[in-house]
């Protein structure tokens, strides 16, 4: 940066400020603006785009001839312009910067015999200096810029040049993909992005387990070790809970329940039988009848395969612990053991308990509090 001497502070700044009063007045017409600092860009249309380079040539030109900082000031360049690149609102953007002529016009803020110090010549380096050519001084190197934005001005005159359309080679492309060999081709979904960032991810992971390794080689042993066996209980717990989801797996030979299956008798009937049973003062029948409407409407439902040959303990280890209805068919089925297999003796109260639990299975809800409650009631009953 130039060190200007205290006794010309005064002549610099009264410069400075008339010089930011033209700049001020020019504002308008150059589109122009000192809104944005130095470096900043602006959105500008290719109207303003034009009128930025008309005052730009003027501003290179003045500073040409002044060659002094109120002329030269890299401020009065103004920010970069990011202009369309076509007519249409969705054309893109390109950033035209000018970096290049705020680094020039604060060279030229010195006469060019300032920027050359004095002694730096020497008798042995003429020969040197004849034989190569001296960079261009500050004066050209305006007139060069001067003529740069006279040749971009120029440019922004033509039409914008319309993209090709290759409809051809799309064509052909599209025969190609239409092909035999394509025909299976699908795109990417979720699942497969998921499932490529485990791969990568387990790639990356045994990479670093085999550099730890060459370190040290018991804890990338242990490490491995360790990956399979976590890998090994997890496939393991996996196992036991689908075996005890299906220990007992019997897949019918058609899609109706056997003759002798819950479910070939509908569910209504068994509860039409309960009530009427309830209403002659057999109780013990009433439950027997009530249950067998609940496994009638779960068996319907799909919950497990149909088969009458299953015990009351078979049917609740068919439906998983997580299933909402587990705990209501679980009380319903030690009611029902109590009274029907254990010969227990049943009243009222115990078939109103029972018919709430079947109530509950029937209409897919068996919620925590209602099941505990017709629990309470059903294991209160007579013995």
């Amino acid at each position: 940066m130039t060190r200007i001497p205290y006794s010309g502070i005064g002549m610099v700044l009264l410069a400075c400020a008339a010089t930011g009063l033209a700049t001020g007045a020019r504002g308008d017409d150059a589109g122009v603006g000192a809104a944005r600092p130095v470096g900043r860009w602006q959105d500008a249309s290719l109207n303003d785009y034009r009128k930025h380079l008309v005052a730009l040539q003027g501003l290179t030109q003045t500073c040409a001839k002044g060659r002094n900082v109120a002329s030269c000031d890299p401020v009065l360049v103004g920010p970069d312009d990011r202009i369309p690149l076509g007519a249409g609102e969705g054309a893109g953007r390109r950033m035209v910067r000018y970096g290049w002529l705020r680094i020039l016009f604060s060279r030229a803020e010195e006469p060019d015999k300032a920027q050359q110090a004095p002694g730096t010549s020497k008798a042995g380096d003429q020969g040197k200096v004849s034989e190569t050519a001296a960079p261009p001084t500050t004066s050209e190197l305006l007139q060069d810029a001067e003529e740069r934005l006279k040749n971009d001005l120029a440019q922004t005159e033509r039409p914008f040049a319309q993209a090709a359309r290759h409809d051809q080679e799309r064509a052909v492309l599209k025969a190609v993909l239409e092909g035999r060999e394509f025909r299976e081709l699908k795109q990417p979904t979720s699942r497969d992005t998921v499932l490529e960032r485990v791969n990568n991810w387990l790639n990356r992971t045994f990479a670093r387990i085999d550099k730890l390794r060459a370190r040290s080689a018991w804890v990338g042993r242990a490490l491995m070790w360790g990956f399979f066996l976590a890998v090994g209980i997890g496939l393991g717990l996996g196992l036991m809970r689908i075996e005890r989801r299906w220990r007992v797996r019997l897949v019918p030979t058609n899609d109706r329940p056997a003759p002798d299956a819950a479910s070939a008798r509908d569910w209504q009937l068994w509860m039409a039988d309960a009530r009427a049973a309830a209403g002659r003062g057999a109780w013990r029948e009433a439950i027997h009848c009530v249950y067998w409407a609940s496994i009638s409407r779960l068996e319907s439902k799909g919950k497990w395969p149909a088969d009458r040959a299953r015990t009351p303990r078979e049917y609740l280890a068919l439906m998983g612990n997580d299933d909402g209805s587990h705990e209501a068919l679980a009380v319903l089925t030690r009611s029902f053991e109590r009274t029907w297999y254990g010969g227990r003796a049943a009243g009222a109260e115990d078939y109103r308990a029972a018919e709430a639990l079947a109530s509950e299975l029937i209409a897919g809800g068996g919620s925590a509090s209602r099941a505990g409650t017709a629990r309470t009631a059903a294991e209160g009953g007579a013995a």
